[in-house]
């Protein structure tokens, strides 16, 4: 077992240990405090537990095949990010439901999480060769939760929800805007042609890694930061 022990310098490999424990402890946390959340936040809080659960789960096998193969963990990615982005997706839903969120909410946001996700699965690994057509699909998704959580139904259903409901909400939405942005960059940065046909590093490997490092960085503060608005909610909230 020699070979799976985390060298001083693999950068890597130590983000992936770091990223989870990070969300472990996260998922320890919101569990533990679900009995202390008043009722009507707790399915809430219990989806923030669950996101970080989940990811931290994926992190562990995709830090264990980094170390074994030295290659990026693709597959196991894409597989946490579809179990886990429309879970946060969900999380828009259940803090607007009492403004009057129906259920074809829940839904559109779930589908578009899903066609971003799995048409930037295929871009980057299937059907490399079209990466730009998939990409845009993706990024179309991407943008249309974008557009619900700041200009359409989330954001008018949050400004009736009251002022806490409110802000909640426009911090999520800057995670959305801000955070999740670090996502179709790698998706450029590591697929061929990935913009317009241009060629934009000259070592793919090293912006592999690079791109790896970058994306444990920012799962773990999406996702965590999601939790932690979603549990200040369920303190503040009237």
């Amino acid at each position: 077992m020699e070979h799976l022990k985390i060298a001083s310098d693999n950068y890597v490999a130590f983000t992936f240990f770091i990223g989870t424990m990070a969300m472990m402890a996260a998922s320890v946390f919101f569990f533990f405090e679900l009995s202390n959340t008043a009722q009507k936040w707790r399915t809430s809080v219990l989806v923030s537990g669950l996101i970080t659960f989940i990811a931290a789960v994926h992190y562990y096998y995709m830090r264990g095949y980094n170390l074994e193969t030295g290659d990026s963990p693709t597959f196991f990615r894409y597989v946490d990010w579809i179990l886990t982005v429309p879970l946060m997706c969900v999380e828009f839903y259940l803090i607007t439901k009492k403004a009057g969120a129906k259920i074809g909410l829940l839904w559109k946001l779930i589908l578009a999480s899903l066609v971003m996700l799995v048409t930037g699965y295929l871009g980057e690994t299937v059907d490399r060769g079209n990466s730009v057509i998939w990409g845009v699909v993706s990024g179309a998704a991407y943008f249309y939760i974008v557009y619900l959580v700041w200009f359409g139904e989330v954001s008018k259903l949050a400004q009736s929800a009251g002022p806490q409901v409110a802000k909640a909400t426009r911090v999520l939405a800057w995670f959305v805007l801000v955070g999740w942005a670090i996502y179709p960059l790698g998706y450029i940065l590591g697929t061929p042609g990935g913009l317009f046909g241009m060629q934009l590093v000259s070592d793919p490997a090293a912006a592999s890694h690079a791109m790896d490092i970058v994306y444990n960085i920012a799962d773990a503060i999406n996702k965590i930061g999601f939790g932690l608005v979603i549990y200040s909610l369920s303190r503040n909230e009237d």
